[in-house]
């Protein structure tokens, strides 16, 4: 519990703290589950340099009185549910180094005083509902070193005064509205910057040639946007041929021509979903995403007829996939042709229909007489089982972009030989031992036995690792493929272990007692596995199942920020998930989480239904429960479940981890969260929520248990009705005889209506409207709404 003075926390910051305090410098109340509005008086500290309110639930406007503290070099407001402006008086700070107010409901503009923080060197704004343009006068503020203003609705262009912002590194504007050409106005030589991140906006144009010329630039993230034009065939000789460990990631776009050597100054690149022509050259395979282009030999490529049309429209020729040109379309020759091909279709479609009602006539016959047999969990129906993924081949790889390479002599010298006191764990696809690398880096290194069955599980890691790059992925440093008894992998360790180990710690005390992890770092790792998963799932082309979510697979680094671990069991998603509604209606019902081989289904759903038990262990304390076996997560959940109702908060009280410290408001963030485990652990996967919508459930709980309505919120009653959410949470309620058995507690308490309302929020910029009204960010439409998608969302 936070304590300052006489005053104890949590609870709400005295009102008179700017009048007993008043010659405080360092005013830190982080994590303090502090609620209420920020108090006027603070402005009263007139001595205070660094004020530091973030991870809290301070509500209300920003009291313009912060603008009157004349020494204030950091002010730190994320992470909290602040509403209103950004208040004109913080122009007026002009010590200010550091200005975080990101993840709050801020609206309105950015005040043009900004212009005034001559000595502002980091600036992030993100997650607010901020809109109208991006105020030209920060370009003054040349001491800018990061800019971080995603997921707000900003419209309109990069301001060309940016160009002053020599000392800028990185530049985050993200999901916005941003418009029009990207100017090379704005990049010079130079340049410091390192990240540039616009994706998910609607700039048009061609990137500029200065772009790609500056020296330190090694993250660029452009996707989602109508950029075009032919990628730059730039010298590999210049000063940017160093930077071979950059990303880059043009996707959904409308570039066009051949690929070019640009891409080997990249460790990882994306240019799935343009229009690129032409050969695959070596230094591209294995390295670059190129899906749905228009590239020759190359698999999962645009149509034909998408790339001609293309082409046709930009006046450029195609090259037709390599082929002669005859084996295009032909063209239409006038009212004749037109007609002749019209006959065509309609006698084929005749033919089609005939066929398919003869089709559907002999599936319902093998339906009617085929009986689903009986799930040893009940937890439900699945597609078909998993299809063995082959490891790649180790000639298609490029070893030399996936860290160091490492002698075997250095791995035993690091282990001490594989020393038992060194071995941290024997995983299921190999053996974890920690270690020291030369210089002192502690590392974690992973022995894949030759001969145990699982000795291609290296593989599959290292090409995971060759294709997709993410901060929330355990860093990967290098690998030591020599040894012919074992291959082995080294990552990045990870100071705080795995969730399954960091739950509970020992104390700090002489009595060796534990210490569980506080509400809101729960909460943040949960949102944290969660944006990992979303990642493999939604932004991964084909989509990626991880297989193994569990706590163990969780890893935390020292300021317990997620790195998602256990990756060689990771796949495509079933190509068998991608069918229409039509096929899966027809399809015979499987009735476990597993394939007829024993392995883990590779569907999202069942990554989905995995994370539901790993936020159930967060929620109980339970540790175990995502690793547990059929029987026992079926045993589990009849404890547990009874106990979870969108409809009655005090019932999640029966099974909250009783060390958890938490009052009113953190309990509705618990109720939330079980809430969405529940709706994960649904018996029928295809009713699960997608994973991007329980990510967004999680970047804002409080929306998954209150209605709101304007600036009012109240929390769900059985009154309420009207919701697509309502099929969501009906239909879990309704099929909750299949997970549990046992006569619970109140019997979930319907009282009188199956419907609930939902709304959604989260840091990732969908704040966009004001009065935060209802919206479909925390779950999906009802089942046939979300099946449409996932057939028809090119995942």
């Amino acid at each position: 519990m936070c304590k300052l003075g006489r005053f104890y926390l949590p609870g709400s910051i005295p009102v008179g703290l700017g009048f007993l305090v008043n010659n405080i410098q360092v005013l830190d109340l982080r994590f303090c589950q502090i609620s209420g509005n920020v108090p006027v008086s603070i402005g009263n500290l007139s001595n205070l340099v660094e004020l530091y309110l973030s991870d809290n639930a301070l509500t209300g406007s920003v009291p313009d009185s912060l603008g009157g503290l004349p020494r204030l070099s950091v002010l730190d407001l994320s992470r909290n549910t602040l509403t209103g402006v950004i208040p004109e008086s913080f122009g007026s700070l002009t010590n200010l180094s550091s200005l975080d107010m990101s993840l709050n409901y801020l609206s309105g503009v950015v005040p043009e005083s900004f212009g005034g923080l001559t000595n502002l060197r980091f600036l992030n704004l993100s997650g607010n509902s901020l809109s109208s343009s991006i105020p030209t006068q920060l370009g003054n503020v040349t001491s800018l070193v990061v800019v971080d203003l995603s997921s707000n609705s900003f419209s309109g262009i990069v301001p060309l005064e940016f160009r002053k912002l020599k000392r800028l590194q990185r530049l985050v504007v993200r999901r916005n509205l941003l418009t029009g050409n990207l100017s090379g106005d704005l990049f010079s030589s130079e340049s410091k910057l390192q990240r540039l991140v616009l994706d998910h906006n609607n700039f048009t144009g061609e990137l500029p040639d200065e772009l790609w010329s500056l020296p330190s630039l090694s993250f660029v993230d452009v996707s989602v946007n109508n950029f075009t034009g032919a990628l730059p065939n730039l010298d590999l000789n210049g000063n940017l041929s160093k930077l071979a460990s950059g990303v880059l990631n043009l996707s959904h776009n409308m570039f066009y021509g051949n690929l070019t050597p640009v891409l080997r100054r990249y460790n990882t690149a994306d240019l799935s979903y343009n229009y690129l022509q032409g050969k695959v050259p070596d230094y591209a395979r294995g390295v670059v995403s190129l899906t749905r282009n228009c590239l020759r030999n190359t698999t999962t490529q645009r149509t034909v007829q998408q790339c001609a049309a293309f082409y046709s429209s930009k006046g450029l020729r195609f090259d037709n996939f390599g082929l002669p040109n005859s084996t295009l379309p032909p063209p239409r020759d006038g009212h004749k042709s037109n007609k002749k091909w019209i006959i065509l279709a309609a006698v084929l479609g005749g033919v089609g229909l005939i066929i398919l009602l003869a089709i559907i006539v002999l599936l319902m016959v093998v339906c009617c007489r085929k009986r689903p047999t009986s799930s040893p969990r009940g937890t439900g129906v699945v597609p078909a089982p998993t299809a063995a993924v082959p490891a790649p081949q180790g000639a298609a790889l490029d070893l030399s972009n996936l860290g160091d390479v490492f002698t075997y002599k250095q791995i035993l010298a690091a282990t001490d030989d594989f020393s038992s006191a060194n071995l941290i764990k024997h995983g299921h696809s190999g053996d974890l031992f920690r270690g020291f690398l030369e210089g002192g880096i502690p590392v974690v290194i992973k022995r894949f036995n030759v001969g145990s069955g699982k000795e291609d599980g290296y593989m599959v890691e290292l090409d995971l690792f060759s294709k997709v790059a993410h901060s929330r992925m355990v860093p990967l440093l290098g690998h030591c493929l020599e040894n012919e008894n074992a291959k082995f992998l080294i990552y990045k360790q990870m100071p705080n272990g795995d969730l399954s180990s960091s739950l509970y710690r020992i104390s700090d005390q002489d009595d060796d007692s534990l210490q569980s992890l506080d509400w809101i770092t729960r909460l943040k790792i949960a949102l944290g596995a969660a944006e990992a998963l979303s990642f493999l799932h939604h932004e991964c082309t084909p989509p990626l199942v991880h297989r193994d979510v569990q706590a163990s697979s969780i890893l935390l680094d020292d300021k317990y920020e997620v790195r998602l671990g256990s990756l060689s069991e990771a796949c495509v998603q079933e190509g068998d998930i991608h069918s229409s509604r039509f096929t899966r209606l027809l399809r015979l019902p499987q009735t476990s989480e597993q394939g007829t081989s024993g392995q883990a289904t590779a569907t999202c759903a069942y990554d989905v239904y995995c994370f539901g038990k790993v936020l159930l262990e967060l929620v109980t304390g339970k540790m175990g429960i995502s690793a547990s076996n059929d029987s026992t997560t079926k045993e589990l959940l009849e404890g547990i479940l009874p106990y979870i109702n969108i409809y009655d908060k005090e019932l999640v009280t029966n099974i909250i981890d009783p060390s958890l410290i938490i009052d009113e408001d953190l309990l509705e963030e618990v109720w939330a969260m079980a809430v969405v485990a529940r709706s994960c652990l649904n018996p029928k996967p295809n009713r699960r929520p997608l994973m991007r919508y329980v990510f967004k459930a999680l970047e804002n709980p409080l929306k998954v248990v209150r209605e709101e309505s304007g600036s009012s919120a109240k929390l769900r009653t059985p009154s309420s009705r009207g919701s697509w959410n309502a099929a969501l949470f009906s239909s879990w309620r309704q099929s909750s005889a299949d997970v549990v058995t046992a006569a619970g507690p109140s019997s979930l308490k319907r009282s009188g209506t199956s419907g609930s309302q939902s709304g959604s929020g989260g840091h990732n910029g969908d704040h966009s409207s004001s009065n935060r009204k209802q919206s479909k960010d925390v779950f999906p439409e009802p089942l046939d709404v979300q099946d449409e998608e996932r057939s028809n969302d090119g995942y």
